[in-house]
């Protein structure tokens, strides 16, 4: 047995997944980027059930209603985590168990890309599910114990995000409402709606691509809706580009996005808007 090494040529050669995580305002358009993707080839997990503005989207959807549902279901699309015990969510045993439901993962194996939509309403169904569970009641009181369960809901969003995060040679796509508030001093801050702490301040990492999709004014008093790809923006938009190869406005195309952040895009135009910076 050698050792298993990948070589370069194989590793440039492997199908790349972009991970991304898109955020914007309530009713700024993010689940109509689903639009920009390819229906043949994509996924939508619509955990919302609010699918009104693309009813008229041609392809397959999946809507999981509980978070054994979610845990079940990203386990299906992932795979297992080959370390963990078999009395663990996303094991071998789990994975094997929702094989035996499913049926074979090859029915997935067309799908490159994963729409989630959105872990805003996932962290809802997760905290529910948390309150519920032993470890959230005080076993002096009696009582619920909102501190354990909270404790309990960053081990499961991270948990499950981290996951799904790691379906090899798949795009995954979340998706989540961008909130807006003012700190002591009065500035404008921006964090995901995501319930508990711990999922928004760890999301950025798990995955390739932090994007906020925002309505931007140009120096000609018009706008324009856009990407913000850049953690260094004037807007003071939540963003990270991992690819180095986006630029700090990109058109709001989801796929062109996807695609240039791959390195399989052509050559494209960026936005020939000036941004303000009020």
């Amino acid at each position: 047995m050698s050792l298993p090494i990948i070589s370069a040529q194989q590793r440039m050669a492997e199908r790349k997944g972009v991970k991304l995580l898109m955020l914007g305002k309530s009713g700024i358009g993010k689940t109509t980027r689903l639009r920009d993707l390819e229906p043949s080839t994509t996924l939508f997990i619509d955990i919302e059930a609010g699918d009104l503005s693309v009813a008229s989207w041609p392809g397959d959807t999946i809507r999981p209603a509980s978070w054994p549902e979610c845990r079940d279901l990203f386990v299906y699309l992932a795979g297992p985590d080959r370390s963990l015990p078999p009395e663990a969510a996303f094991s071998v045993a789990h994975y094997e168990h929702v094989v035996g439901q499913f049926g074979d993962p090859a029915q997935i194996e067309r799908y490159a890309t994963f729409f989630v939509d959105s872990i805003t309403q996932m962290s809802r169904l997760c905290f529910t599910w948390c309150k519920s569970q032993p470890g959230a009641i005080s076993d002096r009181s009696g009582k619920p114990d909102l501190r354990a369960a909270y404790g309990l809901l960053g081990q499961e969003m991270v948990g499950a995000l981290t996951h799904l995060q790691h379906a090899r040679g798949k795009n995954v796509v979340f998706v989540a409402i961008l909130d807006e508030r003012l700190d002591d001093f009065n500035r404008r801050v921006f964090e995901p709606q995501i319930e508990g702490s711990k999922t928004g301040l760890q999301m950025p990492g798990i995955v390739d691509e932090v994007v906020t999709l925002a309505e931007i004014k140009a120096d000609d008093g018009t706008s324009y809706r856009a990407f913000v790809t850049h953690t260094l923006n004037p807007f003071g938009f939540p963003a990270k580009d991992r690819s180095g190869r986006l630029d700090l406005l990109e058109p709001p195309d989801l796929g062109a996005l996807i695609a240039k952040c791959a390195g399989t895009a052509a050559a494209t135009t960026s936005l020939s808007h000036t941004a303000s910076k009020e």
